[in-house]
């Protein structure tokens, strides 16, 4: 567990945005409708952090990358990232960290990928799980008849991130 987390905010049209860091990298990608829910969310996280919203350089430039991904997401989302979960999880994040751009696997597709083929609640468990929005794209994960199942934040907001990056993908 880090002993500190540095975290900035900011208000985007597609949701108020929250990123931290730790001395490792970016340790949450946080999406919601507002401040307050971000910072229960963050706490809830990291329970035992001395967390600290301050003007740390790295995670401004961590935040300003998340933003300008949301305005034009033309391009993966590269951070430097400091995951922390199960190895289950953390296999099913790698999985989700190497799915292109404007393309979707289903979580059955996942599970077989890990050679786990009835693991597929599992999959969608760790999904639910992943704490660095967009970075690790759990977005990018569908039911295996292509439909639209849960997202940490929000049905509404998967569908519209799926629509920007075919869009963007697409254009010249």
């Amino acid at each position: 567990m880090p002993d500190s987390i540095h975290f900035a905010m900011q208000s985007h049209p597609f949701a108020a945005l929250l990123v931290a860091r730790d001395a490792q990298g970016v340790c949450a990608v946080l999406l919601a409708d507002d401040a307050d829910t971000l910072r229960a969310d963050l706490a809830r996280r990291f329970p035992k952090a001395n967390v600290l919203e301050d003007n740390d350089p790295a995670t401004q430039a961590a935040l300003a990358q998340v933003a300008l991904f949301l305005d034009c997401p033309d391009h993966e989302l590269k951070l430097d990232l400091h995951l922390t979960g199960t190895p289950f999880q953390m296999q099913v994040w790698d999985i989700l960290q190497h799915i292109p751009l404007a393309t979707t696997l289903s979580y059955t597709d996942i599970a077989r990928a890990m050679g786990k083929p009835k693991a597929v609640r599992a999959v969608a468990r760790a999904c639910a799980s992943n704490p660095v929005a967009l970075a690790v794209a759990c977005h990018r994960v569908l039911r295996s008849d292509g439909g639209i199942s849960g997202y940490r934040w929000g049905v509404e907001r998967k569908l519209k991130l799926l629509a920007m990056e075919s869009r963007y993908a697409k254009a010249p």
